[in-house]
């Protein structure tokens, strides 16, 4: 399962009014090589399925991930921060074992 913060739910749909995005679209998240650690995420809009994709919806938001970043995903929850220190989305991933300083990439 994926999980969806309230901060981040809440600027998700600020994002789709803002943006005027169609209902058909969901958020897209996949893990990718690169990175301080060696693997960094990535999160986009998207309305086009995938034959191997894994579907979730938590708190109102689907989210759709592929199936060899979902091994790395499993029970991670999409945050959303608006401070000082750091002004985005952010993944909380218990599979992660080390995370490079500036929490853009993780290692297993």
């Amino acid at each position: 399962m994926l999980f969806v913060a309230d901060s981040a739910k809440d600027k998700i749909a600020e994002l789709r009014t803002t943006e005027n995005m169609p209902d058909d679209y969901f958020v897209r998240v996949s893990v990718i090589s690169g990175g301080c650690s060696g693997l960094s995420y990535k999160m986009d809009f998207d309305n086009e399925s995938q034959p191997n994709d894994q579907i979730f919806e938590d708190n109102g938001v689907k989210v759709v991930t592929d199936l060899k970043s979902f091994l790395y995903l499993c029970n991670t929850t999409l945050e959303f921060s608006g401070g000082l220190q750091g002004n985005g989305f952010y993944f909380n991933n218990p599979n992660a074992a080390r995370e490079c300083g500036c929490g853009e990439s993780f290692a297993v």
